[in-house]
C-alpha cells in the first residue's frame, strides 16, 4: 500500500482526504529495533472495562501475569513482576537495587545498551570496569572472567541482546564465573524474551530484566523484571536504602508479592491486560516453536537481503534470530541509507532501523520479532526494497 499524500499532525500520521475528526492512524510494518507490531488480541485485550488496582479480579490477572513471567523467564523467583515503566527503568532497577556507592562492578560492553549499562552504574556510584569487544562481535568468556576475578565485583553485568548490533551473548560461563566470585549477574534480556529460550536459574542469573514492545509483541510501557533469592538477601543487607523510591524492590514486593498487596502505585490496568493475553499467546504457541518461528524467520530474510547485496554483519553462530544488522553497500551508505529508509516508510509503510554509534549510516537493524516473525513481513520487505532499488 502506497502512503504517498499523507502528512504529520501533532506527531500523527493522517490521510488528509479525511475529515479531521475521524482520519484514523494509518498502519506501519514494524521492522525496526522495536516496537514491534501489537497482535489483534492483544490489542482487543486492551479495551476491556477498566478495574481498581486492588481489585481482586484485577490481582488475579496480575498473578496470572506473573506466573507467565516465570515460565518465559525460566525462572522460578517468586518475585518476577512487571515494572510500571520500559525496559531501560528495568536496568535502573536492578542496578539501583544491587549496587551502593562505591561498590564495584564488572559490565560487558558490546554496544550501546553495554554503555547504558556502565552509566547508569555510574550514576549509582558504583566503580565500573569496562570489558569491551568490537561491535558485531561477542564478549570474551575468558576477558570477563579475568575481569571478575580480579575486581571482585558486587555486580557482574550484560546485555543478552545488544539490541545495536544483533549479536547473541554467551551467558552460561560468565554466570559461572559471577557466582564463583560471589557476585550478582544482572541480565539484559530487553529483545530475548518472548523471541529466544530464556533459562535464568539453569544459568544462574540473580536478577533480570526486559520489556514488551518487542518479542512479546505488547505496547511499550512495561519492564518484566525478576529477582532471585541471592539477589533480595543482597537487598535486605544494604547499608543504606535504595535511592530509588518507586524502584525499590522492597516496597515494590510488598504489593506484587502477594498476601496482603500492600499499596505501592497504581498499576497501569490495560497495559497489564495487554501483557497477560500476549504471554497466554507465547504459551498457546509453545516457546520452543516460537523460538523456531524467529530462527526460521531471520534465515528467510538473511537470503532475501543477500540477492540485494545487503549482507549481515554478525557470524552466524552469534547471530540473533529476532534482531539482524546487515551491512550496507558503499552506494547506500551515508545520507544515501537514510534517504531510502525514508521512502521505505513514506511509500511502503515499511520502518526499518538505522545504525547506532560506529555502526550509523553503515548498517540497517531489521527486526522481525513476536507478531512480525513471518515469511510475509520478509516478503513485503524485500519487494519494497526490490522496488526502490
Amino acid at each position: 500500500m502506497s502512503l504517498k499524500g499523507t502528512r504529520l499532525r501533532c506527531g500523527l500520521l493522517f490521510s488528509p482526504s479525511m475529515p479531521t475528526e475521524t482520519r484514523p492512524i494509518l498502519p506501519r510494518l514494524l521492522l525496526g529495533p522495536g516496537p514491534s507490531n501489537v497482535q489483534p488480541r492483544v490489542l482487543a485485550a486492551m479495551g476491556q472495562p477498566l478495574l481498581g488496582h486492588l481489585d481482586p479480579a484485577f490481582l488475579a490477572i496480575l498473578d496470572e501475569v506473573q506466573a507467565r513471567l516465570r515460565r518465559v523467564f525460566g525462572t522460578r523467583n517468586a518475585l518476577t513482576l512487571p515494572l510500571s515503566a520500559p525496559g531501560s527503568a528495568g536496568m535502573e532497577c536492578c542496578l539501583a537495587n544491587l549496587l551502593e556507592p562505591g561498590d564495584a562492578a564488572v559490565v560487558g560492553v558490546a554496544g550501546v545498551f553495554g554503555e547504558r549499562l556502565c552509566e547508569v552504574a555510574r550514576r549509582i556510584g558504583a566503580r565500573v570496569t569496562r570489558v569491551e569487544c568490537s561491535w558485531g562481535e561477542a564478549l570474551d568468556p575468558g576477558e570477563m572472567r579475568s575481569a571478575i576475578n580480579k575486581v571482585r565485583p558486587r555486580v557482574v553485568a550484560l546485555v543478552h541482546a545488544e539490541t545495536s548490533t544483533g549479536v547473541l551473548q554467551p551467558v552460561a560461563e560468565i554466570a559461572q564465573a559471577t557466582r564463583e566470585a560471589d557476585a550478582l549477574l544482572v541480565l539484559d534480556c530487553v529483545t530475548s524474551l518472548g523471541g529466544v529460550p530464556l533459562r535464568l536459574d539453569d544459568w544462574g542469573v540473580d536478577a533480570a530484566y526486559s520489556g514488551t514492545q518487542k518479542c512479546l509483541s505488547c505496547p511499550p510501557g512495561l519492564s518484566p523484571v525478576s529477582f532471585g533469592e541471592r539477589a533480595l538477601r543482597r537487598v535486605r543487607r544494604r547499608k543504606q536504602p535504595v535511592q530509588s523510591w518507586f524502584m525499590d524492590v522492597g516496597l515494590l514486593g510488598a504489593y506484587y508479592g502477594g498476601g496482603a498487596r500492600v499499596y505501592h502505585h497504581t498499576a497501569p490496568i490495560s497495559a497489564i491486560y495487554a501483557l497477560a493475553e500476549g504471554l497466554r499467546i507465547v504459551e498457546e504457541e509453545g516457546m520452543a516453536a516460537r523460538a523456531e518461528r524467529h530462527r526460521e524467520a531471520g534465515r528467510a530474510l538473511i537470503t532475501q537481503m543477500q540477492a540485494l547485496n545487503l549482507v549481515p554483519l554478525v557470524a552466524e553462530p552469534l547471530r540473533l534470530p529476532p534482531l539482524t544488522t546487515l551491512r550496507l553497500p558503499a552506494a547506500l551508505r551515508g545520507a544515501a541509507e537514510a534517504k531510502l529508509r525514508r521512502r521505505l516508510l513514506d511509500e511502503h509503510g515499511i520502518e526499518i532501523g538505522a545504525g547506532l554509534g560506529p555502526l550509523a549510516g553503515e548498517v540497517w537493524r531489521i527486526g522481525l520479532m513476536g507478531e512480525n516473525a513471518q515469511r510475509h513481513c520478509v516478503e513485503r520487505l524485500a519487494a519494497a526494497l526490490r522496488a526502490l532499488l
